[in-house]
């Protein structure tokens, strides 16, 4: 069975984009597949502050930006859900929730993660009708509503700021009494008079009617004490599990499925590299998932002029 491509990238965030840049310019027959739209979490975020260059730009501009500019340099862009890779006689087996499959010189893991849900009754039958994980998607849907996020970290700060353009109220809870967002952050929540901050609680139970959300039970971690809170939403923002399911049988994981990779993006096992949010890494930013990307097509480029 002849090679299809020199580099399959699994993800279309700005690590699997910038990579789709500079691999085609490096003369590397490159695919990326990817289940979603393009951007990865880019299309979630309402605005960019730290991209640097631009001093705001929506994250669908900059997906957008990305995209057109990985596809002009030759990149093929397939749309599947990656299940399995294995490597078989140098060479690398992708399988797709389809059914198909396709072969490669090298794979870059660039999956991202996926938010976290908060383990209660309704997390999967709830979406769409009163949960969201996405503010930006769906915000503009709860104008002049009361609505609830959960978490205390730069997200849920963010998120929360953003809600304030259209909800009348909007209840932060945090299971802590300290925020975990940047300093600037943290001062701009709790100088909105729109946004109410709930410390030491954490949600208990969704309150539905007719369908759907209604309210947030939430129990006092102190006290033990409960309450519920009405709203007509819930963005949780309490962090996000690795895409990995379909490596993590090759032992390139650690303990919270994220990949391992060294400086030069490089797993355990000779033509697999990673980038972006899937890694274990300090930081989580678009910046340094691009520069992931970049670092890991070059590092493919060097990997196939020597083994093939």
């Amino acid at each position: 069975m002849d090679t299809q491509y020199d580099l399959i990238i699994v993800g279309a965030g700005p690590a699997g984009l910038t990579a789709g840049v500079y691999a085609p310019r490096a003369g590397l027959k490159t695919a990326i597949l990817e289940p979603d739209a393009p951007g990865g979490k880019l299309v979630k975020t309402y605005e960019i502050a730290n991209w640097p260059g631009q001093k705001l730009v929506s994250g669908y501009q900059l997906a957008l930006d990305m995209y057109e500019h990985a596809t002009e340099t030759g990149v093929e862009y397939l749309y599947g859900r990656v299940t399995n890779i294995n490597k078989v006689d140098n060479i690398f087996h992708i399988e797709c929730e389809d059914g198909s499959t396709y072969t490669s010189k090298t794979v870059m893991v660039a999956s991202g993660t996926v938010e976290k849900q908060l383990g209660l009754d309704g997390d999967d039958t709830l979406v769409g009708k009163g949960l969201s994980f996405c503010a930006v998607c769906d915000g503009a849907f709860y104008r002049n509503q009361s609505v609830t996020v959960i978490g205390g970290g730069n997200s849920a700060c963010e998120e929360s700021l953003y809600l304030t353009k259209f909800a009348s109220i909007v209840n932060l809870v945090v299971r802590r009494d300290v925020f975990r967002a940047e300093p600037h952050i943290q001062n701009q929540v709790l100088e909105n008079p729109k946004i109410n901050v709930i410390w030491l609680h954490s949600p208990a139970a969704y309150v539905v009617e007719n369908g759907k959300i209604s309210g947030l039970e939430i129990v006092s971690n102190v006290t033990g004490k409960k309450q519920v809170i009405p709203t007509k939403a819930v963005f949780p923002y309490i962090g996000s599990t690795p895409n990995t399911s379909f490596v993590e049988h090759l032992g390139v994981v650690n303990s919270d499925g994220y990949l391992v990779v060294d400086e030069n993006m490089k797993t355990k096992i000779p033509g697999l590299f990673g980038a972006g949010d899937v890694c274990a890494k300090f930081l989580r930013q678009i910046v340094t998932a691009s520069s992931d990307g970049a670092v890991a097509a070059q590092q493919v480029f060097h990997y196939i002029n020597s083994n093939h």
